[in-house]
């Protein structure tokens, strides 16, 4: 079984309501009806209907394929997420029309919808820009009390039978931080672990990233990567950590044993921090396109309730990934 496969079973095992903010989209709308057959989500599309209704028929959907519509321009919910926007954004002076016109932006109308609870996680960013859906989760979802700052990270699934045995590795922060501070790097180290743990039940072992290994250069912007290894290590002394390491160093166990001798990590990292969003969204798209590898992301993480950005390259299959990686999240925050 492929860690996608496995992936997509675990959140089938126990779906949750995710809704879609793009449901006017041919990938969105197919990537939700095979989440819905496969049992991984209870899936709210938000768009107009007919649309909906159109893109459905095209897509094969029969009565049996329980998807929900929710248009904002008519649906029952409108008036209510125009409420709770005023309710939320009056301190910023803005008035009640604003509210209400607001409220048909399909991005604010689904992540209301999971902040008043009538969903456990939304999914944007196929046609959106990632601006644009983090500002919606951010103003209306909010951050997590306990998170320094909200972040994100991509799952990289491997090829099969990849040399090096991996089936997958964490990537962070490749979407959202374009250049963290020595601390806000560590917390997104430690945040990522979190996150790699959770949605692949492995153990995460985290490479700070750098053009130099442990020493071999002296720059500032290395300088940053040993400071956040050090922080992170303060604040999280169970975790298994190191840096900083080049990526051959940190992936390749004999380069990691001759650059980086007596390291843990070395050679065995699974979650690689990036120093920089250049690093990072440079680094994950060569991975995904020359590596073959499976990018799942950006995936949000430090928010209230789950809510995740797509790609605007992404397919059907990236979108029911993204719903199965959305309703494992939303487990943290779910009764059991």
């Amino acid at each position: 079984m492929t860690m996608l496969q496995e992936l997509r079973n675990r959140a089938a095992s126990r779906p949750a309501r995710i809704v879609l903010s793009e449901g006017h989209d041919p990938r969105i709308v197919a990537g939700a009806l095979a989440a819905t057959r496969a049992g991984i989500a209870h899936v709210t599309l938000v768009a107009p209907r007919a649309k909906v209704l159109a893109l459905l028929t095209d897509a094969g959907a029969t009565d049996s394929d329980e998807i929900a519509i929710e248009d904002p321009a008519t649906s029952d919910l409108t008036a209510e997420v125009a409420q709770s926007y005023y309710n939320l954004r009056k301190h910023k002076n803005i008035r009640e029309d604003y509210a209400a016109e607001q409220a048909r932006d399909p991005l604010v109308f689904a992540a209301m919808m999971v902040r008043n609870g009538q969903a456990d996680g939304t999914v944007g960013g196929a046609v959106a820009t990632t601006s644009d859906t983090v500002r919606a989760a951010l103003q209306v979802i909010g951050k997590a009390k306990d998170a320094p700052l909200v972040s994100s990270f991509f799952l990289m699934a491997l090829p099969q039978g990849h040399p090096s045995g991996r089936a997958a590795m964490t990537f962070g922060d490749c979407g959202l931080v374009i250049d963290p501070d020595a601390e806000e790097l560590a917390a997104i180290a430690a945040a990522s672990a979190a996150s790699h743990q959770q949605l692949l039940g492995e153990k995460p072992k985290v490479a700070l990233l750098s053009f130099s290994t442990m020493g071999s250069a002296t720059h500032p912007n290395v300088t940053k990567v040993t400071e956040a290894t050090a922080r992170l290590k303060q604040q999280h002394p169970d975790l298994d950590a190191d840096g900083e390491l080049q990526f051959d160093a940190a992936f390749t166990p004999a380069v990691g044993t001759s650059k980086a001798p007596g390291s843990t990590v070395a050679g065995q990292a699974n979650v690689m921090i990036f120093p920089n969003l250049d690093a990072g969204n440079i680094g994950y798209k060569i991975a995904q396109r020359i590596g073959g590898c499976s990018a799942i992301g950006p995936v949000l993480q430090g928010l209230a309730k789950p809510a995740n950005d797509l790609s605007r390259g992404c397919n059907a299959e990236d979108v029911t990934n993204m719903i199965a990686v959305t309703v494992l999240q939303a487990r943290q925050s779910q009764p059991t």
